[in-house]
């Protein structure tokens, strides 16, 4: 359904990106997706694709310059191995900008280590019009929420056991002092609880996912997203 395109970086360097068009072509609205540690597999491209049967065009910026697997432990590696603070100002505005240059409106969205990297990039891209953050937070030190712009939307997990309730508490309070408009819900639910390859022999423990809670995160996205993108 997608296509692999290149663009730029700010600095000047290039990435790649999968690309995932809706029906009605250019001049939609836009949807930057970032990854979980897996890279980009056949499940976030799936999540571009979802975004583009509702009509939005969607790029998932390749952060990992082509790797990706299905084991915890080299996810682990490949995300240690990556400059988040780089992935956020260069990577991901990068693909920001080069979306701004064919939508009218630019929003982005994440999970897990994309959820981190999505707030990370709201305080470093004064471009994004708009973001949803799944289960995934940095170090709250690392985040300036004095520079957050856009309005945010936020999937959490009770039973999460990798970002904890009580971290995002404090996330909310470092956010509403600076007045970041944001809306936070919390699920009664595992990590990972909208990856729909988190089932069975093959998933994490303490990933699990939940079709019914997925479904409502993901309304109440589209409709965050339709009220501030178009």
């Amino acid at each position: 359904m997608g296509t692999i395109v290149s663009f730029q970086r700010p600095d000047g360097k290039s990435v790649q990106g999968y690309l995932a068009e809706p029906a009605q072509g250019a001049n939609a609205p836009a949807i930057v997706v970032i990854q979980e540690w897996w890279g980009i597999n056949a499940q976030i491209r799936g999540v571009a694709d979802r975004l583009a049967s509702a009509g939005y065009q969607a790029l998932v910026p390749d952060l990992y310059r082509g790797k990706s697997t299905v084991e915890a432990e080299e996810a682990h590696h490949l995300m240690t191995g990556l400059d988040f603070g780089d992935a956020a100002s260069q990577d991901i505005r990068g693909t920001v900008q080069f979306l701004k240059t064919r939508a009218p409106k630019v929003g982005v969205t994440g999970f897990c280590m994309g959820g981190a990297l999505t707030l990370l990039a709201l305080t470093q891209s004064p471009e994004i019009d708009a973001g949803v953050v799944w289960y995934g937070c940095p170090p709250l030190e690392y985040i300036d929420a004095s520079k957050i712009r856009a309005p945010l939307l936020g999937h959490w997990a009770t039973q999460d056991e990798f970002f904890k309730p009580e971290t995002i508490d404090l996330l909310e309070e470092k956010l509403g002092a600076a007045g970041v408009s944001f809306d936070f819900h919390r699920y009664l639910a595992y990590h990972a609880f909208a990856n729909e390859t988190a089932v069975g022999p093959g998933r994490i423990p303490a990933t699990q996912f939940d079709a019914v809670w997925a479904q409502q995160a993901w309304d109440r996205s589209l409709r965050f997203f339709g009220r501030h993108l178009g």
